[in-house]
């Protein structure tokens, strides 16, 4: 008998993490990024114990939720938070892809597929950098000095 591919543990450490109505917010802090997960990423993210199965995983969505899952939903979800570091062991995953999910439950799906949107922070010498106008604040930030001809930071 083919033993179940189990899902990875879910990333935890050195990451901040906010719940919000309908997503979750983890900002992580070893890559200056923040991603914004939808409730079906979260859900699977939270599911990710290194011991639970995709199986498993899709029903609980499914009871959570309310509809139909699959786990090729729970292997999208896993490749995207993969995708952001936010899963660990992620050396077999199966192949899984979001047109053919589109295409097999449209329009319902839509609703339903995992979404993560993701931002980098500036680092902080990128976010202080010149070239705002000198006269917009009155002065320009530290380190830099006023070009008078361009009435630009520099």
């Amino acid at each position: 008998m083919k033993r179940a591919l189990r899902l990875p543990r879910a990333r935890t450490e050195d990451l901040v993490i906010r719940e919000m109505d309908d997503e979750t917010l983890v900002y992580d802090l070893l890559r200056d990024e923040a991603h914004c997960l939808n409730t079906t990423a979260a859900s699977v993210w939270r599911l990710c114990d290194g011991q639970a199965t995709a199986s498993q995983a899709a029903r609980s969505l499914q009871a959570k939720l309310g509809r139909p899952i699959d786990t090729d939903f729970v292997w999208l979800a896993v490749k995207q938070l993969k995708r952001f570091h936010l899963v660990l062991d992620t050396e077999k995953l199966p192949s899984v892809s979001r047109r053919a999910l589109v295409l097999r439950y449209a329009p319902a799906a839509l609703a339903l597929l995992p979404v993560i949107v993701s931002i980098t922070s500036p680092r902080p010498a990128q976010a202080a950098s010149c070239g705002m106008p000198c006269g917009l604040y009155g002065s320009c930030p530290a380190g830099c000095t006023c070009n008078f001809g361009t009435n630009t930071c520099v």
